[in-house]
């Protein structure tokens, strides 16, 4: 596994919309793990391909047990929460009517942070790196993560999406390890 460099704003593969994945081969897993590899060293909880200037729909993702919301409800604990997964080609599905606003922050966008309206539960589906088909019933915090990262393998950052410029946060350094990404 090797840390990649995380692309920054402005670069412009980041406003490309990227490729479909057609071959499940080594170099895909290879992606996959130096993708979690990297989410993991900047602290983030996502990761696309284009963040690491690879034009691909690949996305990887690890929520923490304490960080999703749906852990302290009576909803039963998500198969896809505490421990890294990897969605090829991914596609949302159907989205819920209701939406709410929470903050995002984005490791191409260091030391800032933005207040975005999401969908609460969406379907996502796609494959893992092995080429097996995944579907994702997702609600709260991994339903948001989602669709940020399904987001920027279109293109899209978060800052498109704030109402206005009032929504965005720069973050004192002392915040900036403390901010999700």
């Amino acid at each position: 596994m090797a840390v990649r460099e995380i692309v920054l704003i402005g670069d412009p593969i980041l406003r490309q919309k990227a490729h479909p994945v057609e071959r499940f081969d080594p170099e895909l897993r290879t992606l996959v793990r130096d993708m979690i590899e990297t989410m993991r060293q900047a602290q983030g909880v996502g990761l696309a391909a284009p963040q690491v200037g690879v034009r691909k729909r690949v996305l990887v993702f690890e929520i923490p047990v304490d960080e999703d919301d749906e852990m302290s409800s009576s909803v039963p604990p998500s198969p896809w929460i505490g421990k890294p997964f990897a969605l090829v080609n991914p596609e949302i599905l159907e989205a819920s009517q209701e939406m709410e606003e929470g903050i995002e922050g984005c490791l191409s966008i260091p030391g800032y942070v933005g207040e975005v309206r999401r969908h609460v539960r969406v379907v996502v589906q796609g494959r893992n790196e092995w080429g097996k088909p995944r579907r994702i019933e997702a609600e709260g915090f991994l339903a948001r993560v989602l669709q940020h990262e399904i987001d920027h393998l279109n293109g899209i950052l978060y800052v498109d999406r704030l109402e206005s410029r009032d929504k965005l946060y720069k973050l004192e350094e002392e915040e900036e390890t403390a901010a999700p990404a």
